[in-house]
Parts: structure tokens; sequence; C-alpha cells
């Protein structure tokens, strides 16, 4: 393949998987602070501070995935196998991306369940 259109397939790749990790990242944390204040029960600074953690390792983490895996082979000379190439590329981050969101919803969730559970007060036990 040329170099050229292996260096537009970059030019389209990248900037379409910085935005997905972006767009995903700001939905996920921006709608995660009230999972996290429950979890930390009304402690805005911690759960701030751990939702920030989170979110910065949501952006190494994935960033990280879409630069390690940004190589495009193909080996006939035409848009139509570059145009493939890049839409099984983009569509298979965004699958990526799909179970990091649905991996950070499971552990909001327990951590939300375990926050409840540690709330409970502790059953009545009658003495003999």
């Amino acid at each position: 393949m040329e170099t050229t259109k292996i260096l537009i397939g970059y030019a389209v790749y990248l900037p379409i998987a910085l935005f997905l990790t972006f767009y995903v990242s700001k939905t996920l944390f921006k709608n995660s602070k009230v999972y996290m204040l429950d979890i930390f029960k009304g402690r805005e600074e911690i759960a701030n501070a751990t939702n920030k953690l989170f979110e910065t390792g949501f952006y190494l983490l994935n960033i990280g995935f879409a630069l390690m895996i940004m190589k495009i082979t193909i080996y006939t000379n035409d848009y139509r196998n570059l145009i493939e190439a890049l839409s099984s590329k983009i569509g298979g981050f965004a699958i990526y991306l799909g179970i990091m969101l649905f991996i950070n919803l499971y552990f909001f969730f327990r951590g939300k369940r375990k926050a409840k559970e540690n709330q409970r007060p502790v059953p009545f036990q009658p003495s003999m």
C-alpha cells in the first residue's frame, strides 16, 4: 500500500479514536459523580478526587490501547480497502470502549451496593 494512503488512514483513525475516548469518558464520569457521593456517604471531596482518578486511569488505558492497535496493514492500493480497514479498526475500538464503560458501571454499582450493605443496621439477636 502506498505510504500516503496509510498516513491518511492514521490521520482519520487517531482523531476519531481520541474523540470517542474523550466523549465516553466525559459522559461516564459526569454521571458517575452521583454514585461516588453515595459510595463515600456524601463526602464530596473524596468522591470528586476518586472520580477524577478513575477518569485519568480511563484516559490512560484507552488512549494507550488506541495507540497500541493503530497499525494499519493493507496490501492492495485502493481507498475501498483503506475504508474497510478503518471501519473495522474504529468499530473494534468502539466495542472495546463499550466494554470498558460497562466494566466501570459494574464497579460503580458494586461500590454502591457495598456502601448500602455497610449502612444496614445489625439484625437483632435475641439473647438467651
